[in-house]
């Protein structure tokens, strides 16, 4: 990657709302570094954006679940492209289920990339922005963020409320450096995310209507975009967000408890 565009970084790119995201960020003229597990859907957005808009998109597979696979990510990744001006931190899974009745590996794996992949790959990235006094970071959280807990879902729910204050506490750290941190949170969403976190059976998915990819991607560029500190698409999210600050914990997690009881 040779050309003065600027180059964005995008973990989790192979589907649902990290594919999104690729779309609006090459229709926008960056060139792309996109990472996921599966190369062969990489490489299928890869074509289908170069054919769009002539962009340059670099394929990295890697799964970021797996230990030290962050750093050895960020290393491919400047072989490529030395100066990294967006990275979107969208990996994620999830798991329902108790945790007593948790594969321990599993739970290693969720960790592993929800938290820290995510924090070594930001860890990364800062230097070089800070540097440059230019760059915007983009980490994927969850309105589960806001929540007290989630039994059914306890570890995935920990997960997000530790993106969402690791984000908030390092924007505040990086307050006139130029390089902002923005953190979207979206509810329930019409992704794969369901499905692979045996999910579809809840309440919460059952009970709500899912908000698209593609208009949760546009919510968190815009709020990239703009430097916003937290995005939360959607209206009803937004009052669900608001009210987590008001509820007593106590309510909080029996609700939760009720939204993620599998039949």
């Amino acid at each position: 990657m040779s050309t003065n565009k600027k180059t964005a970084v995008i973990t989790g790119a192979s589907s649902g709302i990290g594919v999104e995201l690729a779309r609006l960020l090459a229709a926008d003229g960056y060139e792309l570094v996109i990472t996921a597990r599966r190369a062969e859907r990489l490489q299928q957005l890869a074509h289908e954006l170069g054919q769009l808009h002539g962009t340059r998109v670099t394929v990295v597979a890697s799964d970021l679940a797996q230990p030290d696979a962050a750093g050895a990510l960020w290393q491919k990744i400047t072989a490529v492209a030395p100066v990294v001006d967006v990275l979107v931190n969208n990996a994620g899974v999830g798991d329902t289920g108790n945790l007593v009745d948790a594969a321990p590996v599993t739970l290693a794996r969720m960790i592993q990339l929800n938290v820290l992949s995510l924090t070594t790959l930001t860890r990364l990235a800062l230097p070089g922005m800070v540097q440059r006094k230019r760059g915007r970071i983009l980490n994927v959280s969850s309105l589960a963020g806001f929540q007290p807990g989630g039994p059914g879902m306890a570890v995935y729910y920990a997960s997000k409320s530790y993106v969402l204050s690791f984000s908030r506490g390092i924007r505040r750290e990086l307050a006139g450096t130029g390089v902002s941190v923005t953190t979207l949170c979206p509810g329930v969403t019409s992704t794969e995310f369901g499905e692979v976190a045996k999910a579809q059976d809840t309440p919460l998915f059952n009970w709500t209507q899912p908000m698209r990819a593609d208009a949760v991607a546009l919510a968190g560029y815009r709020g990239l975009q703009s430097g916003r500190a937290i995005v939360v698409p959607g209206l009803l999210n937004k009052i669900l967000a608001a009210s987590a600050k008001y509820s007593p914990t106590v309510i909080g997690l029996e609700f939760n408890r009720l939204l993620l009881k599998r039949r």
